[in-house]
């Protein structure tokens, strides 16, 4: 009985979670491109560093943060004009990024994420010689 009771509260805590992806915030973001690489500004007030996550894997970026808002102890909320505590957004990748090398930085809310393109895809310049 005890068993199928953890597995019916995993079961309700998986659907929640599901629940919460879902009503998902799509975060505003700003894309920036010159000729070593992109930069995105994602605007994700109220996540700290230790609840986003950034991932590249293949040619996906997916950011995903959440918010942790405090309740004092003993206390519920009556009305919250927060509907949803998770952002998540996804992109797709041109190959001629290095995602690898990416670097990310999140300041006062705003993730700042740069990816630099491949060496063979940077400009550069030729050398001309005399005879």
């Amino acid at each position: 009985m005890a068993e199928t009771k953890e597995v019916a509260r995993e079961g309700a805590k998986a659907a929640q979670e599901v629940k919460e992806m879902e009503r998902a915030i799509r975060p505003a973001v700003d894309i920036f491109e010159d000729a070593t690489g992109i930069t995105l500004r994602a605007d994700m007030p109220g996540v700290s560093r230790e609840r986003l996550q950034v991932h590249i894997d293949s040619d996906t970026l997916s950011i995903e943060g959440r918010v942790d808002i405090p309740v004092p102890e003993g206390t519920r909320p009556l009305y919250a004009d927060v509907r949803s505590t998770c952002y998540q957004r996804s992109f797709s990748l041109s190959r001629e990024l290095d995602g690898d090398n990416a670097e990310a930085t999140l300041k006062e809310g705003v993730l700042t994420l740069r990816i630099p393109k491949r060496e063979e895809h940077k400009p550069r310049k030729i050398q001309v010689h005399t005879e």
